[in-house]
């Protein structure tokens, strides 16, 4: 179809999801780069927080001819230096002299305003995710947020609000959906392979806690204030934030203001493949008992079909195991057990039930941008995955069980717990969709 008449760009259509319209794919050679990929048709990305979890990300996309890291965010100087120049060397030895060289912010609304920037990709810490996602859909990006989804409910929610409301391909970073052994055991449950399910155990760590750690002297490269951000003023501590964070992961996460703990950390992995498996996306419990009121004398969750999941008690290296009248299925990262063994053998039919597939997880977000498809963990299926995560901190933290309607996304009669679905923000941050 002929867009030029319409007045608009390759990168609008992009943007703004235009249905129906089709982007030209015939590109003369002569306007191709030496990869084969013009420069009209890669995707210009931004990245925000360079910490360790981005630095796996960038490898990636640097060996991708299709995308290009056009800027990056960080509020800690070191790290931005060290991406930055990773980064410029790297186009500067692809492209050459028509390298116009790589944009440095320590400001993600800095970015997320430009029209020449496709997506945004974030792995900042829990306490940020809502904030970035959602202003760079606002802005016409495409977003990509690491696990988990974000500190709160009310958070995912308004996240996943964003998303439906600006016609975003949004990907969250569970990307264990994107792994055979997942998808193969996940689809034994949900054709009744191992029988009537009945339980599920997880084998995840707990939840976070308050944060008392000494003060210590901010660093000079490091905007504390804005690392904070929305959360409430604390003073600076290495292990919230050390400087050689793109080496080591930063204990951040432990801490309730800023993190969820292991419950959301591996919880937004191993809960999201529960749910997924249960045929639970979108949903979620109707009850969660803490210890001392639940199976096994462990956190244990209800659903209304009489499946009840446990935090702990997965056997052997299973992350998740799922038991039913007639067999087990335990998986986790490089591991697929199954008693009885016949069942990793089983050939599905075409009547059997198959899970959405994907074999690249960020791969699949970046054909989601060109297709306008969407991924395969949506903004939709993060938030009832986090969701599962946070309503087991809550119920560690009242130590009482709670009811929860998951269509009202409200505690039964409860308001003390329903103040935990969502947090005060720090001025000037607020929750706007």
């Amino acid at each position: 179809m002929d867009t030029k008449g319409l007045g608009l760009t390759r990168r609008e259509i992009l943007r703004y999801g235009v249905a129906g319209l089709a982007v030209p794919t015939i590109i003369p050679s002569v306007v191709r780069g030496a990869d084969g990929v013009a420069p009209s048709e890669r995707l210009n990305l931004a990245l925000v927080g360079m910490g360790k979890m981005m630095w796996g990300h960038i490898g990636y996309f640097l060996n991708r001819a299709d995308v290009q890291i056009v800027a990056i965010c960080d509020v800690e100087t070191i790290r931005l230096e060290k991406c930055a120049k990773l980064i410029n060397d790297h186009y500067a030895s692809k492209i050459g002299k028509d390298y116009k060289g790589l944009t440095v912010s320590r400001d993600f609304r800095e970015l997320v305003v430009r029209p020449d920037i496709d997506a945004v990709f974030t792995a900042c810490p829990d306490h940020w995710h809502a904030l970035v996602s959602i202003e760079a859909m606002k802005h016409g990006k495409d977003v990509y947020c690491e696990k988990p989804l974000s500190l709160t409910i009310r958070e995912a929610e308004a996240i996943r609000e964003a998303a439906h409301r600006y016609g975003r391909i949004f990907q969250t970073g569970s990307q264990q959906r994107s792994d055979y052994n997942f998808r193969f055991a996940c689809e034994l449950v949900r054709n009744g392979a191992i029988g009537k399910l009945h339980t599920v155990r997880v084998n995840v760590g707990g939840p976070p806690g308050p944060c008392y750690l000494p003060p210590q002297e901010i660093p000079p490269t490091l905007d504390w204030d804005m690392w904070v951000g929305p959360s409430p003023m604390r003073p600076y501590n290495s292990v919230l934030c050390p400087l050689d964070d793109y080496k080591v992961f930063p204990n951040w996460r432990y801490y309730r203001d800023f993190g969820g703990g292991g419950m959301t950390d591996w919880g937004a992995h191993h809960f999201d493949i529960a749910q997924w498996g249960m045929g639970m996306d979108g949903s979620g419990p109707v009850e969660v008992l803490p210890p001392k009121a639940g199976l096994d004398g462990k956190l244990t969750y209800r659903y209304a079909n009489g499946v009840v999941m446990t935090h702990g008690g997965a056997s052997g290296k299973a992350g998740v195991e799922f038991i039913g009248e007639s067999g087990t299925v335990g998986v986790n990262r490089g591991f697929l057990t199954a008693d009885p063994a016949d069942l990793l053998k089983v050939k599905w039919g075409p009547n059997d039930i198959r899970l959405y597939e994907s074999r690249d997880h960020k791969g699949n977000w970046l054909d989601g941008i060109r297709t306008r498809r969407q991924c395969i963990c949506t903004a939709d299926i993060g938030c009832s995955s986090v969701t599962v995560c946070l309503l087991g901190n809550i119920a560690y933290w009242l130590d009482r069980p709670l009811q929860w309607d998951p269509a009202k996304s409200l505690f039964v009669n409860d308001p003390a717990a329903d103040r935990l679905l969502t947090r005060a923000m720090r001025e000037p941050w607020t929750l706007t969709v």
